[in-house]
């Protein structure tokens, strides 16, 4: 490797997170009258920010993501925690058809989110 390609991996992965976008990340509202602002509380928003989903009082690390097979679908594996609580399940997340929101799948249970407007926290 050069010394180039060398400086260049090694800046590559001193990136900040953020600046690595995942196809989902945004605020969404948990109800039609929800308020963007409002992160992680009931009534509120939830908000995916570089492989992390922050939910009513719990975060999740999006991991080991799958493309599902025919659907503009993503299958990930949600490590989280909430409190001193920790778990793994799987969930699959897919934008609604018009694009202005996200389909969350969990085992047995399925949310749709409309994205709040750009600027949102």
């Amino acid at each position: 490797m050069t010394g180039f390609s060398r400086a260049f991996v090694l800046a590559l992965c001193l990136l900040p997170t953020a600046m690595l976008a995942g196809p989902y990340d945004g605020v969404y509202r948990q109800t039609a009258n929800a308020e963007c602002a409002l992160i992680g509380t009931d009534g509120g928003s939830v908000r995916i920010a570089s492989g992390i989903f922050y939910g009513v009082q719990t975060q999740c690390q999006m991991t080991r993501p799958v493309d599902v097979n025919g659907m503009n679908a993503t299958l990930y594996t949600m490590e989280c925690a909430a409190g001193d609580e920790q778990w793994t399940e799987r969930a699959m997340l897919m934008p609604t058809p018009d694009g202005k929101g996200l389909y969350m799948i969990w085992d047995g249970y399925v949310f749709v989110y409309s994205l709040c407007p750009d600027g949102a926290p």
